[in-house]
């Protein structure tokens, strides 16, 4: 059983590890000749990083990266003001507690993020095949005939995860439905410049006119910055090129002391809130920008994919491994809402801009992304606390190991808050009272390999009937 993952972003190979640790043949395809060279994605937040934590890359992605710096303002060559990113979004300052270990927004260019995976995938002995580009397809009961510029391939399922101009939906015939958010577009490339001090993202403009501003942020690990530079509706957008973005700079700030070099890449794009009205059609599956791009503010995007493939990626191992087909339902069933209500989150972000009251830091954050009342929520209802669907949170266990180190890999979890220990062949945890988890004594508690509860109850017999049905 062979699954064909179309696109090595970090939605690709999220996917791609997630299945080649399930010991699921899996390969990855992608058009282009390397990876994406940009730092365009350079925001984790942090539901991603326990992601990333669970596939074992977590160190690697913390150690290139750093929490998000400071906005400096800046009239001309003199600076207004320097605040943190957290006060201008209005939100507050976390800080790591046993049941969100990660809770900022991790600063990291993508094409590091992208080195990080592809290199995990390969110790997992997978390889990307490059300069290999999905063409077209044909499915049937049994499989998906791919085609591709290198020829044609069978597999059992088909991933289009190509992004925003997916070839995979398109010949999918799925619908892709939206449009743009603003006539506003937005440039944004990897620079280097001379003249700036300090770590911060710098917003230079001639007058302290922000919608004039002409961005640099630093980039960890990196001498580059990413510029990001808007261009007003009806404005002529200047050439992508050096020399363009450094007349753009001084014509913006009124500065000839910042000089940028190295332009390694630049992109033009339009803010677009859309979503593809299925998610799963038969055994092809669409994630990520191919099934919905929005806004960058609030740097939801990369995270919201990861997050499409970490929900598909054990589902399609469960199914291969002898689970009910129906369990691959519950992908679009549980993701295209999310999907929909981060659209939401992101468009409100981009008319927001700085300034103002901001949302709950759990969305931005997406750690209180819940899938209740889904195909795979079962057991009781009638709970205060923590409910079928929600987030497992971390937690230290009385041996010094955390949750999380039980959680993680491709298993479920039971987790028995003063009740009789029952076999479920997966692992188990017994508990006491907990702040985090507000379970009631003589509750049974399982996990779902992507860290979200399954079922809640008192009687075993309902969590083991959840875990033969989906593969535990």
């Amino acid at each position: 059983m062979t699954v064909l993952i179309a696109g090595a972003g970090p939605t690709g190979l999220t996917l791609a590890i997630e299945l080649a640790r399930r010991g699921v043949p899996t390969r990855v395809l992608d058009k282009a000749a390397t990876l994406f060279p940009g730092s365009r994605g350079k925001g984790l937040q942090p539901r991603t990083l326990e992601v990333f934590d669970d596939l074992g890359v977590i160190g690697a992605v913390l150690a290139a990266g750093e929490s998000f710096p400071p906005m400096r303002l800046y009239r001309g060559a003199d600076v207004v003001w320097e605040k943190p990113i957290c006060e201008l979004l209005g939100l507050p300052e976390l800080e790591p507690v046993p049941a969100v270990p990660y809770p900022y927004t991790w600063l990291i260019p993508q094409w590091r993020t992208d080195q990080i995976l592809a290199a995990r995938f390969a110790e997992l002995g997978g390889t990307i095949e490059f300069d290999n580009e999905v063409t077209g397809f044909t499915q049937d009961d049994d499989g998906v005939t791919v085609h591709t510029n290198r020829g044609r391939i069978r597999a059992d399922y088909l991933v289009g995860a190509d992004g925003g101009r997916s070839t995979v939906r398109e010949v999918s015939g799925v619908e892709f439905l939206g449009g743009a958010l603003t006539e506003e577009r937005i440039i944004v490339g990897d620079v280097r410049a001379a003249g700036l001090d300090g770590r911060c993202c710098h917003l230079l403009t001639r007058d302290g006119d922000q919608s004039r501003r002409f961005s640099l942020w630093n980039l960890p690990g990196s001498e580059h910055y990413q510029l990001v530079v808007t261009v007003a509706p009806g404005e002529d957008p200047p050439a992508l090129t050096l020399e363009g973005m450094q007349a753009v700079l001084e014509q913006r700030s009124g500065r000839r002391d910042v000089t940028l070099s190295d332009l390694r890449w630049i992109s033009l794009y339009r803010v677009n809130l859309l979503m593809a009205q299925q998610f799963r059609i038969g055994r092809v599956f669409l994630a990520g920008d191919a099934a919905h791009v929005h806004s960058p503010a609030g740097g939801q995007g990369v995270n919201t994919g990861v997050q499409d493939a970490y929900n598909l990626g054990w589902k399609l191992a469960a199914v291969i491994a002898g689970a009910p087909a129906d369990l691959l339902d519950s992908y679009e069933a549980e993701r295209l809402p999310v999907a929909a209500e981060v659209l939401q989150l992101s468009g409100a972000l981009h008319r927001q801009g700085f300034g103002g009251t901001g949302p709950a830091p759990a969305a931005i954050h997406q750690l209180d992304i819940s899938y209740r009342g889904g195909p795979l929520a079962a057991g009781d209802e009638c709970l205060d606390g923590l409910q079928p669907g929600d987030r497992a949170p971390d937690g230290l266990l009385p041996d010094g190991r955390r949750l999380f180190d039980v959680f993680r890999g491709p298993h479920w979890t039971v987790l028995e808050f003063d009740c009789k220990p029952v076999d479920f062949d997966v692992p188990q945890v017994s508990l006491g009272p907990s702040p985090d988890y507000d379970i009631p004594a003589g509750t049974y508690v399982s996990v779902r390999p992507d860290g979200y509860i399954g079922a809640v109850s008192s009687q075993a017999n309902v969590i083991g009937d959840q875990l033969r049905r989906a593969g535990g």
